[in-house]
């Protein structure tokens, strides 16, 4: 990823957790923590990686209120961020968190056998 991708995906990740938290008034959209942002080198695409608090029903409606509200967040970050073209976002849930528990898990269940 070159430089300005980064501190692009760097201000993005910023911007859209306050949007997120701030300006979302969907119902089905929980308590969501962006925990990274790809873009691609052409600035063309974004991937968003969230962590969502709750159980899978509830994980399931927050990723369909935000792909519902995607216009919406591109355009506040195209107001917040000065580029030629905002990129398209998509959302993904971060599995990393998860899978680090998981590791985490294992490691105590080994240790404390």
């Amino acid at each position: 990823m070159s430089l300005r991708a980064h501190r692009v995906a760097e201000q993005m990740k910023k911007e859209l957790g306050e949007i997120i938290s701030r300006k979302i008034k969907d119902p089905r959209v929980g308590f969501v923590t962006v925990t990274d942002v790809q873009v691609t080198g052409d600035l063309q695409q974004a991937k968003v990686f969230i962590s969502v608090l709750g159980n899978e029903e509830e994980k399931e409606n927050t990723l369909k209120g935000l792909a519902k509200a995607t216009g919406f967040i591109r355009s506040e970050i195209g107001q917040r961020i000065r580029l030629r073209k905002t990129p398209e976002i998509s959302f993904e849930f971060d599995e990393s968190i998860q899978y680090g528990d998981k590791i985490e898990k294992l490691l105590k269940e080994l240790n404390g056998e």
